[in-house]
């Protein structure tokens, strides 16, 4: 197997934009080729992330339509849907196909636009990943379910709201560092607590936002990456997958398929979780990271929130968490997430985060969760 590394990077501020997906991610792929040093006639193959195009834009076969707003028309390409984590899953299989030896440089990334439609319409769509026989009949949104992880987990550890919403002025704080963040402004504890409950016992400011935006990273073999300024290598890329039904689920308090994807990645890099200096993981609500941090190892069952509250997690802390903003403040373009997340820890590693940067990082994982926790990406990086 060929070692692989990430070459270039690219993401578009998020937030409200009056693009079409395609061009959100042309912007970010343009800008990861640039950061690569290479011209698109390089490119192998194109791997592409976006889950409601068809709803919001009406718009299927979003992988050729990527590549013909980009220019690269004839480039084979592949559309992934794994709701949240597609770009991340498009990730996983343009590593496997560079390690194979079929391609020499691909591009991965996603994008998404749901701002042009309703909330009401957006929540509707992002529930799509949930079951159609079911749950959606019943009314089952995201924060319904998330609402449900955290009282199991507040039930069975005694979790607090404050120990959640001070994962939220966490990343609120990160993201005001972050110039490509939707929401770069500090919030207190106080604010969050006070912000009216979306589904109890989450919170307003508990919830991550709908946003429009792309993301883009290009990927190439060592023989490639050598020629190349700071290639950033993945150790280990890892996929899980978990019962889709809530109701099939034997533990809500923990995600399965985070703990066996996190196993599998630190198998394949031959680390532990100590061994990691950052990390980005998927925030879509704060008990959402509190659940990740344990599923990955980096606390014991029970103990994200404690660590959250004592800022074990913050920039300066043990293991820095989401220095990006995460998904609650840099927002949240399901495509192109996954992408995102890798462009954020390849960033760091160059240490070229500017005043987020986590000093001497040289190991860094991302985590991606798709739908209500059945799909699950994990991926290790490392510099030379």
């Amino acid at each position: 197997m060929r070692r692989v590394a990430v070459i270039g990077v690219g993401v578009t501020k998020f937030g409200l934009h009056d693009r079409t997906s395609a061009e959100l991610f042309a912007d970010a792929a343009g800008d990861a080729l640039s950061d690569a040093g290479i011209s698109p006639r390089a490119v192998q193959a194109l791997y592409y992330g976006n889950v409601v195009g068809s709803e919001t834009e009406h718009q299927l076969h979003t992988g050729p339509q990527a590549a013909s707003v980009l220019g690269i028309p004839s480039v084979p390409t592949t559309r992934f849907e794994t709701a949240c984590a597609s770009s991340h899953a498009a990730f996983r299989h343009a590593v496997m196909e560079i390690a194979a030896g079929v391609s020499d440089v691909i591009l991965v990334g996603g994008a998404e636009r749901v701002l042009n439609v309703s909330t009401a319409e957006s929540t509707e769509y992002f529930a799509y990943a949930s079951d159609a026989v079911w749950e959606q009949p019943l009314g089952l949104t995201f924060p319904g379910v998330f609402a449900l992880i955290a009282r199991a987990h507040m039930e069975k550890y005694g979790t607090t709201e404050a120990q959640m919403a001070a994962v939220a002025v966490k990343n609120h704080r990160h993201g005001a560092l972050n110039p490509k963040a939707q929401f770069q402004k500090q919030i207190t504890i106080d604010q969050v607590l006070r912000s009216a409950y979306v589904a109890d016992p989450l919170k307003l400011f508990d919830c991550c936002p709908f946003s429009d935006g792309g993301a883009a990273v290009v990927l190439a073999s060592e023989e490639v990456a050598r020629r190349h300024r700071k290639p950033v290598w993945v150790l280990a890329s890892a996929a899980a997958s978990d019962w889709m039904l809530l109701g099939d689920k034997r533990d809500l308090s923990r995600v399965p398929a985070t703990e066996r994807a996190a196993a599998a990645a630190y198998r394949q890099a031959g680390l532990g979780p100590t061994d990691v200096d950052v990390v980005e993981l998927h925030d879509c609500f704060t008990i959402a990271e509190i659940v990740a941090t344990e599923g990955l190892g980096l606390f014991e069952p029970g103990a994200g929130g404690r660590a959250a509250e004592k800022g074990l997690t913050s920039l300066g802390g043990e293991v820095p968490v989401n220095p990006s903003g995460g998904l609650k403040a840099k927002g949240h373009p399901i495509g192109a997430t996954g992408a995102a997340q890798i462009a954020e820890i390849v960033t760091q590693l160059r240490g070229e985060a500017g005043p987020r940067q986590v000093d001497g990082a040289r190991t860094g994982l991302t985590h991606t969760l798709g739908g209500n926790t059945a799909t699950v990406l994990v991926s290790l990086f490392g510099r030379d």
